[in-house]
């Protein structure tokens, strides 16, 4: 009777949280969202537009701890507030830019060129109020097959909406061997996100970080293109914490009942 109570209790419970884990950052056959490919190893063969309009290898620039921004620079909804949480960060972290790190903006978008990505990271640096070199900071555009193949290699999935796109956001850091190290999920980042990404990276190491708890807690909304706290999925945990607990407090009872 026990057993039977136990397994009805998990069915009930499990089958509307396991459900809303299939959303953002959980189902792997998603149509919106990111797939961390940690440990995996970007492709030497992506090409890269620079704000001069040269085309560049995107594996000769990573020789450092590097941060990848997948974005559009049109977007009217995400990447403004995304790429002003990494300006701030950028600004208030101790860390050195250009120096143990580096960040890259790259647009998915193949119809975005670099008159684009050289009004954005203008404007995205003046928002830096200290001195820092610029080079630590690049903006570049791609063309749709090497677009492609970015997205794919770091799990970045998305869908055009007429004439813009519904997507999600993250800093992605790749070591200097072009592995995938760390996902700091959202549009906002501590500095201490920031340090730790860096230091592992620098590292070698991969593994989640805070910010994959708080990518649980928080779905992403493609109609209000921001994050919503998931009230379902988290009430689903809590419930079903505190009937676990309540039932191993049963079982423990009836236990010392039997020895007495």
């Amino acid at each position: 009777m026990k057993n039977l109570l136990f397994i009805g209790l998990i069915m009930l419970l499990i089958s509307p949280v396991s459900g809303q884990s299939e959303g953002q950052g959980y189902n792997r056959e998603q149509e919106i969202g990111i797939v961390e490919r940690l440990d995996e190893y970007l492709p030497d063969d992506i090409y890269i537009i620079n704000t001069e309009g040269e085309r560049v290898n995107m594996m000769s620039l990573i020789d450092k701890p590097t941060a990848i921004a997948i974005v559009y620079y049109r977007c009217p909804g995400i990447c403004s507030p995304f790429m002003n949480s990494v300006a701030e960060v950028v600004q208030t972290s101790r860390m050195v830019i250009g120096e143990e790190y580096q960040i890259l903006n790259i647009s998915f978008d193949p119809t975005e060129g670099p008159t684009l990505s050289k009004g954005n990271q203008s404007s995205y640096h003046m928002l830096i109020d200290k001195e820092f070199d610029p080079e630590g900071w690049r903006f570049f555009t791609t063309d749709s097959l090497n677009s492609r193949k970015l997205t794919d290699a770091v799990g970045f999935k998305y869908r055009r909406q007429g004439l813009d796109f519904v997507h999600t956001s993250a800093l992605i850091f790749v070591a200097a061997d072009g592995k995938i190290t760390r996902y700091l999920h959202g549009t906002y980042f501590l500095p201490m996100d920031l340090k730790l990404a860096v230091v592992e990276t620098a590292e070698g190491k991969s593994g989640p970080s805070m910010s994959r708890l708080l990518s649980f807690c928080y779905s992403y909304d493609s109609a209000g293109q921001g994050y919503v706290f998931n009230v379902t999925r988290v009430a689903g945990i809590i419930i079903l914490f505190f009937a676990l607990s309540g039932f191993l407090i049963l079982i423990f009872k009836s236990n010392r009942k039997s020895t007495n």
